[in-house]
């Protein structure tokens, strides 16, 4: 069932409706991929520097206190073991890295079903545009006034045509700024209210127009003709060796003409 809201300007009047893609806002939202995605997004957010020293890093402690029989004491090694005040710590927390693997399927998931939660919802506004000519606070919450928008608002800018919309909200508390590439389940859900442009809305179709330095790469169509490649590739043809004319002396005859004065001569001497 696809959703269609209306688009408002900046200043609350209504510019239109806009139908969300039923792919990112339609689906039904899958709880247990939520939590396994937040969990993990949560866990990689973990510096993991946390460190405490053990008795071979503490300082001292290289003598033993007294001896092993013979005090009435229990026996000790050294001041420095885990049981003793300043001793080394046992089993403590050591650097490491606290992420969690989450496949990539699971977070196109869990975003889906984060949008698809906040337009069921009707949290969902679509402004035509943000009209800053200067950055200025006092304009961006008058426009947050002027939508109604209270709470937590999750704005989703432009870095190239926003700029001057993001250096107004940006100071405002209870405003977080994001980037279209940035959308993640976390911060949608952590939000009340979810504001896009019609650029930034998730679904929207991009047209990639070749740039005026790059010329669009040609298709080879079916009706481009394969053999003059094919002949352009093939080495040239030897050339045959050209026939002899009829007027050129024959290079037998010399010899046939030799042969007839030996017989000759063979038979004068026999008569």
């Amino acid at each position: 069932m696809s959703t269609t809201i209306q688009v408002r300007t900046q200043g609350g009047k209504g510019a239109g409706t806009i139908t969300l893609d039923e792919a990112w806002f339609g689906v039904e939202p899958n709880t247990a991929v939520l939590h396994q995605v937040v969990t993990g997004q949560l866990a990689a957010r973990r510096a993991g520097t946390h460190s405490t020293k053990t008795r071979a890093e503490v300082r001292g402690g290289g003598a033993k206190p007294w001896r092993q029989k013979g005090t009435g004491r229990s026996r000790q090694g050294s001041i420095r073991a885990p049981q003793w005040t300043g001793g080394g710590v046992a089993h403590g927390p050591r650097p490491r890295s606290h992420r969690q693997k989450v496949n990539k399927k699971m977070v196109a998931l869990a975003l889906r079903s984060a949008l698809s939660d906040r337009a069921t919802s009707e949290r969902v506004v679509v402004v035509e545009g943000w009209d800053f000519d200067v950055p200025r606070t006092r304009t961006a919450s008058e426009c947050l006034t002027a939508l109604d928008l209270t709470g937590r608002v999750l704005l989703v800018l432009d870095r190239e045509t926003d700029m001057n919309a993001a250096l107004s909200f940006r100071n405002l508390p209870g405003v977080q700024l994001l980037e279209r590439s940035e959308l993640n389940a976390y911060d949608i859900l952590c939000s009340d209210w979810l504001v896009f442009t019609r650029q930034t809305v998730p679904g929207a179709a991009e047209v990639d127009e070749p740039g005026p330095d790059r010329e669009p790469q040609a298709a080879l169509t079916d009706d481009a003709p394969v053999e003059d490649a094919q002949a352009e590739d093939a080495p040239a043809p030897v050339e045959d060796a050209p026939a002899p004319a009829d007027d050129a002396p024959a290079q037998d005859a010399p010899v046939a003409s030799a042969s007839a004065e030996d017989a000759g001569a063979d038979e004068g001497e026999e008569s």
